[in-house]
Formats: structure tokens, C-alpha cells, sequence
């Protein structure tokens, strides 16, 4: 028996329709906010994704040589592809260029629950535009996508690299030294980092308040602490004001500083977030971005990006574990065809409605009136015409009300009005 790769999964149509939803929800969401929708291919160029993270990214990718011997890879996320068209295509465009996206992605990780080889994500890529204003704007717009799709509790965890590396550049800590302390800050490992930071040369007073810092949401314990770095207190000070208008103007209240959020610290700079749902437990964040630097790296003239990418999988998850009941899978018509001799007026009505914008089906196994229903009823069908040759004689159906099991007689001419009535 074949079975589907480990990593990947088949989705049913009922799985579809709830994925179907989270889409259609999103991307109505990012068309509210300004965006316009970009696809990508697939695979790209290999060196697209070594040049963004590196050359040790290659074993984490789905890479390959095609026939022509170019060494390619099935992407791995999207922000590298989108800022790639962007360069090859875009650049002379209004700023700013606000693009939205939803796209599978690939990677060679070890599966786990909420993590696949092969997942979906949504995301967005602002270009041109570094104001504070456009700042709480996308930390606004990642927090009404969640919201919208029926989340009830998320919240929004806010950083700053740029004050990370003012930090990092007062311990006097080098490139090397960061290498071994940043995957400790990101996972909140603070005993291992006091240790790491011992060895490291930082003094045990230092060290302290450096991982109470990490831990806090009080700006004035932070500043106290860069108070001698004059970038590091104004960058600061553009961080209040972002989370000013988050608060004040965009009503988003849901959120806290965590300087330990270190993300892409190469390429990222400046305002970094997460979004977590924290009905998930440790594994809980389902979104993150920030502010970054790719398109000179990729030969375009420099410019403001920033975005987001929003995994699928963890927020089907939250959801569920927070009791959503998903729109389920529903057919607005079924037509049941008393005999055979009924089959083709059915089909003729099916095509009817099926032109007016109605999801239709008929009964294609010829099983009987009630066995019909049943079948029907399974799939949340609202509205059921039974075709009978008495009342084709007259030219009329039976209509029935499959959630009130009330049924009426309908000309054939009324039943597209009657249906858009009611």
C-alpha cells in the first residue's frame, strides 16, 4: 500500500474547507489593509536561499540538480522569493508596495506536531516605507488576521535587535560570542545563558541585569539600561511611539515588550515581533516578522522592508483547541429524482442553479427517496427539490426545508427566486 511521504499529508474535503476559510478570511483581511496578492514559483535558485541564511541552510532544503544541471531547491519560506521578484521586477513601483501571499513551503526538518516537511503559510512583505505609523500598522494588520479568523486569545510579543546589539556591543561581546549566546536568548535558556555569559567575561552584576532586561516590559528599566548608548535610547523612544499608536490608534492592547525575541539577527534589524496563542502550550507562536535587509543582498538599491508569515497549521490548531466550530462543508441544493425518467429534467434543474451561483447536486445512484435524504441531511444540505412525475405534469418540484422539514410544490420558472428569497 503507497502511503504519502513522511512529513506531508493528504487533506479531506471537510480539512480543505477549513483551511478554504482561514484563506479567504486572510486574504479579505490583507485586502482591507491596502495589500495586493503575489505568487512565487515553487522552487528558485539555490544560492536565493544560501545568500539570505548561509551556505548551512542547503541541509535543511528540499535541494535538487535539474536536467540542465542548475542547482535548485523547493523554497522554504517566502519572504526570499517575494523580495527576489521584487528586485527582478518591481522596483520602479509606487512606494509603498504592500504584497500579500499564500504558498506552500518545504523543509527537511524532524516532523512534529503543528510542523510538517510540507506546510502552508500566509504572510506579507511591506516595501518602501520605515514610519512609525507603518509599523503599527503591520503589527495591527498580523493581529486582525488572527483575530478575524476567530482566535479569542493571541497576543503580540515586541522586540528590538537594534537595541539587542547596543546591548551586546556594552558587554563587549563579539560576533563569536553571540553565535553561542543568541540561540540561548531565543530560547529563553536564562540559566544556561548566565553560565555562557560568565564565560563569555560578562560580570555576574552585568549578566543579571542583562537577563532581567531580556525578561522585562518596563521601558524605564530597559533605558536605565542603554541610558550611555544614544541610538540604542532613540530607537527606543521610536518603539514607544509605535506601541502608542498600536494602543491608541489601531485599539490593539494585547501585546508586551521581550527583548528576547532574536530572530534572523543577519538580516533583521530593529522591530522584531511574535504572535502567540497561548492555548497552545510551548509550541504556541504562530506568527512572526519584523523589520529586515535583503534587497541590496540580492542587487536592488537598498529600501525599507518589513513583514510577516503566518503558519497555517499552528492556527487551524488554536482554534480548535479553543472550541471554533469551523463553517462545515454544505451543498445549498440536492435534487432527488423519483425515477429515472426524472434524471434529465434533475440535470437540467442542477445546470439551472448551478448558473445562478448555487452549489448543486443530484442523486447520481438512483437510491431511493429516503436513502436520498439521509445522504442529503450527511452533507448539511439547507434545501432539497424532489422531482416526481405527478408534479412534472404540472411543471413543478417538491421544495423541502431540510432544517425545519417544512416542503412546498414550485414551478419549475420560481424555483431559482424562490431559493434566492429564502
Amino acid at each position: 500500500m503507497f502511503q504519502v511521504p513522511r512529513g506531508t499529508r493528504d487533506f479531506t474535503p471537510e480539512e480543505m474547507e477549513k483551511r478554504r476559510y482561514i484563506e479567504q478570511n486572510m486574504a479579505a483581511t490583507f485586502t482591507s489593509f491596502g495589500y495586493g496578492e503575489i505568487q512565487t514559483p515553487t522552487f528558485e535558485n539555490l544560492e536565493l536561499f544560501t545568500a539570505k541564511s548561509g551556505e548551512s541552510i542547503v541541509n535543511e532544503l528540499y535541494a535538487f540538480t535539474d536536467k540542465g544541471g542548475r542547482e535548485l531547491a523547493l523554497r522554504p519560506e517566502l519572504t526570499a522569493p517575494v523580495i527576489r521578484c521584487y528586485v527582478e521586477r518591481l522596483q520602479m513601483e509606487p512606494k509603498p508596495l504592500k504584497l500579500f501571499y499564500f504558498g506552500n513551503c518545504y523543509r527537511y526538518d524532524r516532523p512534529q506536531k503543528g510542523r510538517y516537511r510540507e506546510f502552508q503559510q500566509a504572510g506579507c512583505e511591506v516595501i518602501g516605507v520605515e514610519t512609525s505609523e507603518a509599523a503599527a500598522e503591520l503589527l495591527a494588520l498580523a493581529f486582525t488576521l488572527l483575530k478575524n479568523v476567530g482566535l479569542k486569545n493571541v497576543r503580540i510579543n515586541i522586540g528590538n535587535l537594534t537595541i539587542i546589539s547596543a546591548i551586546f556591543k556594552r558587554l563587549n561581546l563579539l560576533k563569536d560570542d553571540q553565535k553561542i549566546l543568541l540561540p540561548l536568548i531565543d530560547k529563553s535558556q536564562f540559566d544556561d545563558l548566565k553560565v555562557s555569559l560568565r564565560d563569555c567575561g560578562v560580570s555576574g552584576k552585568d549578566a543579571e541585569t542583562f537577563i532581567r532586561v531580556l525578561q522585562t516590559s518596563e521601558v524605564n528599566e530597559i533605558r536605565s539600561f542603554i541610558a550611555d548608548d544614544p541610538d540604542a535610547v532613540k530607537e527606543l523612544a521610536a518603539m514607544e511611539t509605535i506601541l502608542g499608536l498600536l494602543k491608541n490608534a489601531f485599539h490593539v492592547t494585547e501585546y508586551g515588550i521581550k527583548l528576547s525575541i532574536v530572530r534572523g539577527l543577519d538580516y533583521y534589524k530593529g522591530l522584531v515581533f511574535e504572535i502567540d496563542a497561548p492555548v497552545l502550550g510551548a509550541e504556541k507562536q504562530l506568527c512572526g516578522g519584523g523589520s529586515y535587509e535583503l534587497v541590496s543582498l540580492f542587487g536592488g538599491t537598498e529600501v525599507p522592508t518589513s513583514g510577516f508569515a503566518i503558519g497555517f497549521d499552528r492556527t487551524i490548531l488554536a482554534l480548535e483547541a479553543e472550541g471554533f466550530i469551523f463553517p462545515p462543508l454544505k451543498l445549498d441544493v440536492y435534487i432527488i429524482p423519483v425515477n429515472q425518467d426524472m434524471i434529465c429534467t434533475s440535470i437540467e434543474i442542477a445546470q439551472q442553479l448551478r448558473s445562478q451561483g448555487f452549489s448543486v447536486d443530484f442523486d447520481q445512484l438512483r437510491r431511493g427517496i429516503g436513502k436520498s435524504l439521509k445522504y442529503a441531511d450527511s452533507k448539511h444540505v439547507e434545501k432539497v427539490i424532489i422531482v416526481g412525475p405527478k408534479e412534472l405534469e404540472k411543471k413543478t418540484v417538491t421544495l423541502r426545508d431540510m432544517k425545519i422539514g417544512n416542503q412546498e410544490i414550485v414551478s419549475i420558472t420560481e424555483i431559482c427566486a424562490k431559493l434566492k428569497k429564502t
